[in-house]
Order: structure tokens, then C-alpha cells, then sequence
């Protein structure tokens, strides 16, 4: 993976805010590669402990992570409710970077 893509794609989760969530399309447009959302996926396998990658889901509110069970009592700390993986209320709370930004 391109090292600027993976620079761009982790300076927009860090632009998240709290209690907010965006999918891993949403960010693929916003670095240029509409159709690289699997690669966005990919560049979030390694990261440090306190990046918030739990803000990032599938386009249908889905925790789709291997760790859920973490993102899950992450977001709830900001107050995001999650039931069975899925972002309740996902469309009030989603962030789309190509708008927020």
C-alpha cells in the first residue's frame, strides 16, 4: 500500500470526532480512491492502541473489525449505542469527511 494513501487515510480517522462515525467508502473518497474502501480496511490492520479506528465501519453501520468486542466498548464510551455489531442510529451520527471538512 501507497505510504501517502495509508498518511491520508489515518489524518482523516484522526479527524473524527467523538461520538461520530464514518465507513470505510466515505474515507476512500475523501483521499481521492473512491473505489478503495477494502484498502482503507487494510491500512486499519496496524495501528496504535489509542488511534480511534473504532470509528470506522462498514456503509451499513456494521462493526466489521476483528476486534469488535473492543470498538464496541469504545463507542460506547462516546456514547454511540451499539446492538448485535450495528451502529444504532447510524445515519444521524455518520461524519462524511467530503462534507465536515
Amino acid at each position: 500500500m501507497n505510504e501517502l494513501f495509508k498518511k491520508q487515510v489515518f489524518e482523516i480517522i484522526m479527524m473524527i470526532p467523538e461520538g461520530r462515525v464514518t465507513n470505510y467508502g466515505a474515507i476512500a473518497k475523501a483521499v481521492g480512491f473512491p473505489n478503495h474502501s477494502r484498502q482503507v480496511g487494510n491500512v486499519l490492520k496496524n495501528y496504535d492502541e489509542d488511534f480511534p479506528a473504532y470509528r470506522v465501519c462498514n456503509s451499513s453501520g456494521r462493526i466489521t473489525a476483528s476486534c469488535q468486542r473492543d470498538f464496541v466498548g469504545k463507542l460506547k464510551l462516546e456514547g454511540v449505542e451499539v446492538k448485535d455489531g450495528k451502529i444504532q442510529n447510524f445515519k444521524k451520527i455518520f461524519w462524511n469527511p467530503l462534507e465536515e471538512l
